[in-house]
């Protein structure tokens, strides 16, 4: 088979350097409360990413003025017909091999189970991608989003049941044939299944939003709080899921936890409240701040996780309402 692992690719883990992060600009009105409020916000996070490492923004045709006028002259903006803004589901995975090589994954996409239509353009977004960074292609027939997958770089993937193996999704795979489509496509030799989230309706429980690898063999995880709402009793599911786990070089893996951030949010159902949906970047991470306690511990964890880069706090309410986060809205290329 020609596949990355085939062709000695494998995908990096977040935090090795990257060449430049990839983004998409709101569009989708249906998804908003207020669309200038959002793209605002979109437009702090590219920039907060723009000061460690160059940015290009993927824009509609007809929004390009407005996203020039607020982007400023520091992001570079590539014309795309994309339908919605979350390039980490929408946008290819990169995977690097042997003396600098790269190339990029292209899963399909169905905006989360046809949640959202049209989704022909995002559908589309990870070859224009992957054409504009001049990179080799591999497709894979997978229903898949990025944000419903993390490595460690070592071979590890963390994945969950509630997301791929959907019915909205891929209702002809197995688990089994799941797990070997997504070893082959990101080079990995094991993958760890975490319960997910079924009242995560969205993204059907991205695993983004529920644990993510600060280092090999460490797995920052959404924990419960001490309130023993369903949400606790999920998120409690998931991280005894994780006790016990070893990485794909036989290590054991060490957890630490956060806590989501509490507060009177609109929309609590969609609103993304999660530190673990936070985006690693060249000497910095990018995590969400609500103005509300629960943003200093998560800075502190980051800090300790990484003391050699800045942690840059960006107020994401009026993207978190749309159901993600930071981590969403990017995509890495590594360098």
């Amino acid at each position: 088979m020609n596949t990355p692992k085939s062709q000695g690719y494998s995908m990096p883990p977040e935090w090795a350097p990257h060449a430049r992060t990839w983004m998409m600009w709101p569009c989708r009105e249906i998804v908003w409360d207020d669309m200038q409020a959002t793209r605002r916000s979109y437009a702090n996070v590219a920039h907060a990413v723009a000061r460690h490492e160059p940015l290009t923004m993927l824009v509609r045709p007809q929004d390009m003025a407005d996203a020039r006028d607020l982007l400023g002259s520091d992001i570079e903006v590539l014309e795309s017909p994309i339908d919605d803004s979350w390039c980490r589901d929408a946008g290819p995975c990169f995977v690097t091999g042997a003396n600098g090589a790269k190339a990029g994954v292209n899963f399909r996409f169905n905006a989360w189970g046809e949640k959202y239509t049209p989704f022909d353009g995002d559908d589309r977004a990870a070859s224009a991608i992957l054409n504009a960074a001049g990179v080799p292609i591999f497709d894979s027939k997978l229903i898949a989003e990025g944000g419903g997958v993390n490595v460690d770089g070592r071979g590890t993937i963390l994945t969950t049941e509630t997301c791929f193996p959907n019915a909205n999704r891929n209702p002809d795979w197995s688990r089994a044939q799941i797990e070997a489509e997504l070893m082959e496509m990101l080079g990995g030799t094991k993958v760890i299944w975490l319960p997910g989230s079924e009242l995560e309706v969205e993204t059907n429980g991205h695993v983004d939003g529920i644990a993510a690898f600060m280092a090999p063999g460490l797995v920052l995880m959404e924990g419960p709080t001490d309130e023993g709402s369903d949400w606790d009793k999920i998120n409690a599911r998931n991280v005894a899921a994780m006790q016990g786990q070893t990485d794909a070089t036989g290590a054991p893996i060490t957890i630490r936890t956060v806590p989501p951030a509490m507060g009177d949010f609109p929309h609590p159902d969609m609103f993304c409240s999660s530190y673990v949906n936070s985006y690693i970047c060249n000497d910095a991470v990018i995590m969400p701040e609500y103005g509300v306690r629960e943003d200093d511990i998560a800075a502190e964890l980051f800090q300790d996780f990484f003391p050699d880069r800045t942690i840059e706090r960006v107020n994401i309410d009026a993207i978190a309402i749309g159901g993600g986060g930071i981590h969403c809205i990017t995509q890495q290329e590594p360098a």
